[in-house]
């Protein structure tokens, strides 16, 4: 059965003889209609708060004013379209129709996620960010098996630079190289003794009971995953109604500061370079700060814009299980009729 979908307001409902030809047109052309109040839903609303009552019959859509003559010409031209796809065998369609009047595993999972993908993502990025945070104190409790694997396992997606990590349990929270040039901190050359050359040593080096443990994930990549996270949370709170950041100001103030900052630290960690070549070392404020940008940046322009296609992926499935409570309902009257 072909379905007509009436979506309305609230403020449409007074229009009781329109609601009554309606069903009277649905009745004579043996359509199934399933009316959806644009109210309940807050996609719908920013869909079709301006142009109810709408009506769906097939892929055409007739938005307010529109005539009975609008009505008769988009059933028609549905009903040569099923007529035409059925009588073909086009699987395509017919396997559209089968899902149309059915919810499955996948629809269910599809729903949920489209709801709250925004805390799933964050909550996972928190997770990714705190277990680094454990290995340091695994070190301190003794448990130096367990802590290397997260050590091992995390050196896989960061660097895990000595000079350029946070530490816990230690003399200081962090110990920079002395070309960052931070008063009263002591430098990562005095703290182990070993020349900065030597990066394979800054890697693998993960603290001692003096200078504390080294958190497993560098000090900006902590600020990149963590303010992500904080964003996808903050983004889900204010029920998603942040605007995307355009793309230039997400490249100014999310991308180019973390690149400038990041790559004019190259030739600090090399030898051979220009004597006009600038050679410097980022401090560990600078590292949080831009990375704190380029995660609630990128967070800014990537959320808002997964939020337009779960919109649609909320509008399908809802579609669905309102033609399918609808058929329900239908069977249920015909039953009772019966009886």
């Amino acid at each position: 059965m072909l379905t007509l979908m009436y979506y309305y307001s609230k403020s449409d409902l007074g229009n009781n003889d329109f609601i009554m030809s309606l069903g009277e047109h649905c009745e004579k052309n043996d359509l199934l209609l399933v009316d959806i109040c644009i109210d309940d839903e807050e996609e719908l609303v920013e869909r079709y708060q301006k142009v109810t009552p709408a009506i769906s019959i097939g892929p055409y859509l007739l938005t307010s004013p529109f005539s009975q003559l609008d009505l008769d010409v988009a059933t028609h031209s549905a009903r040569d379209r099923q007529k035409r796809l059925t009588e073909t065998g086009n699987k395509k369609y017919q396997a559209r129709v089968k899902g149309g009047v059915s919810i499955n595993t996948l629809d269910k999972f599809s729903l949920y996620f489209s709801k709250y993908y925004a805390v799933l993502i964050s909550a996972f990025l928190a997770i990714f960010v705190m277990i680094p945070f454990l290995a340091p104190i695994l070190e301190k409790k003794g448990y130096d098996a367990p802590a290397h694997v997260i050590y091992k396992v995390y050196s896989v997606l960061c660097h895990q630079l000595a000079f350029r990590s946070f530490y816990l349990f230690g003399d200081q929270l962090y110990y920079p190289r002395e070309l960052a040039q931070i008063d009263s901190v002591m430098t990562y050359e005095i703290a182990t003794g070993k020349p900065i050359s030597d990066l394979t040593y800054a890697r693998s080096f993960v603290g001692d009971k003096q200078l504390g443990y080294k958190v497993a994930l560098c000090e900006r990549d902590i600020a990149i995953y963590g303010s992500l996270a904080v964003f996808g949370f903050a983004f889900q709170l204010f029920r998603k109604k942040l605007k995307q950041l355009p793309w230039y100001l997400w490249f100014v103030v999310a991308l180019l500061p973390i690149a400038v900052d990041g790559f004019s630290q190259i030739p600090g960690l090399s030898s051979g370079w220009p004597a006009w070549v600038p050679i410097r070392e980022s401090t560990p404020l600078l590292r949080v700060l831009t990375g704190t940008l380029f995660g609630a940046g990128t967070g800014w322009y990537m959320f808002p814009l997964m939020e337009e296609s779960m919109k649609e992926t909320r509008i399908i499935v809802n579609r669905k299980l309102s033609i399918i409570n609808k058929i329900k309902q239908s069977k249920v009257m015909a039953e009772n009729e019966k009886n």
